[in-house]
């Protein structure tokens, strides 16, 4: 059987996707992912060294500055639609899973006009314009942050679940704590250990600012794994020290999540996911860019559940982010309680738990399709 998950342009839209998908064969290998993206997303170099067939499609998101340019947001979508219209047409699928992103527009207004079954993944505690439009045709609707609710409509009682982000889940058992610090070549015990992650592509807001906190000194108990970004990275590999390690991309993450105490990170959907997974305690700065302002709300959702710190990038300066720092690590309880709350959000089985749903919701339709 054929589910196609639609999303994209970003991370936080096509890992999601990419994390149920795999929980789905891993259940049933008769399940069948077909991907739907955009050709000028992320999935454009993503998708082709997974293992799923896919289609990428010229779509364009609406262009609200220059509304002039919207005549390629029409073009893309007419001739997406022909295309997804023969995909389909090969195979039926049972199910069309959204996972935001205007990638994803597109496929699900196909899947509603022509009678597909929609399920969605709803990331952020702002959704996004696409999961908002379609929610009220989404059979489940999952969420990454239970404050998204308010602003999506229900296609029946329950639809609205609260599974938390899809993600890899930290392995049972754990790396030590020791371990993973001596594998970074910091002392096994004894100091904090930092992470400064700006996402995938990196920050350069946030690396500017960690770059002047490093010329003026750590305090001498604080060691440093800081990911800049590839785009970046030459501007600031030079800042490596005995405390510092300056790396342009960490994979697998989880070396670094293993051997860290503290995080300084942008509040997408999936990042704060991970982190809490982990029981991170995080201070966390949200893209002033973000769609939406989404990262800004996330941020604003988790400061308030007290799992996280929030910290507007507009003021921010090297001495604020230095003297917050100062300020947690000096209180052991303060980072007990920031660390519990953060895990009190955590679902490290959202991919699974979702995946499970998305297979009772197809067996149930298969089991009540008309017999040929």
């Amino acid at each position: 059987m054929k589910v196609v998950f639609a999303g994209g342009g970003t991370g936080g839209h096509l890992y999601p996707g990419l994390a149920i998908a795999r929980e789905l064969v891993k259940r049933d290998p008769t399940i069948h992912p077909f991907f739907v993206g955009a050709r000028r997303g992320i999935e454009r170099d993503v998708l082709p060294r997974t293992e799923f067939p896919h289609l990428l499609l010229d779509l364009h998101p609406l262009y609200r500055p220059a509304v002039w340019q919207n005549w390629r947001t029409a073009r893309g979508a007419v001739t997406a639609w022909r295309a997804v219209g023969k995909m389909v047409a090969e195979e039926r699928p049972a199910l069309v899973v959204g996972t935001g992103g205007y990638a994803a527009g597109l496929m699900l207004a196909y899947a509603v006009v022509h009678g597909l079954p929609i399920v969605q993944q709803a990331g952020d505690s702002h959704p996004g314009i696409t999961a908002r439009g379609f929610s009220r045709w989404s059979r489940q609707i999952y969420l990454g942050f239970p404050e998204a609710s308010r602003m999506l409509h229900s296609y029946a009682p329950g639809s609205l679940i609260d599974t938390g982000a899809p993600i890899e889940a930290p392995p049972i058992p754990r790396p030590s704590r020791e371990e993973a610090r001596a594998r970074w070549q910091f002392p096994r015990t004894g100091g904090h250990v930092l992470l400064v992650y700006g996402g995938s592509q990196g920050s350069l807001g946030i690396n500017l600012l960690v770059s002047e906190w490093v010329k003026g000194g750590l305090p001498p108990d604080l060691h440093l794994i800081w990911a800049t970004g590839r785009g970046t990275y030459e501007q600031f590999r030079h800042l490596e020290s005995e405390c510092v390690r300056v790396r342009d991309y960490l994979a697998p993450i989880s070396d670094a999540y293993a051997a860290t105490d503290l995080a300084i990170a942008r509040a997408g959907a999936m990042t704060t996911a991970e982190l809490f997974a982990w029981g991170i305690p995080a201070i966390l700065v949200p893209l002033p860019t973000a769609a939406a302002d989404h990262q800004t709300e996330n941020a604003r959702a988790l400061d308030a559940a007290g799992a996280a710190i929030h910290l507007p990038q507009a003021d921010l300066t090297a001495q604020q982010i230095a003297a917050t720092v100062a300020t947690l690590v000096a209180s052991p309880e303060r980072m007990a309680a920031l660390a519990a709350h953060a895990s009190q959000r955590a679902r490290p089985r959202a991919a699974s738990d979702i995946a499970d749903r998305i297979l009772a919701l197809v067996y149930s339709a298969a089991s009540h399709a008309p017999s040929r």
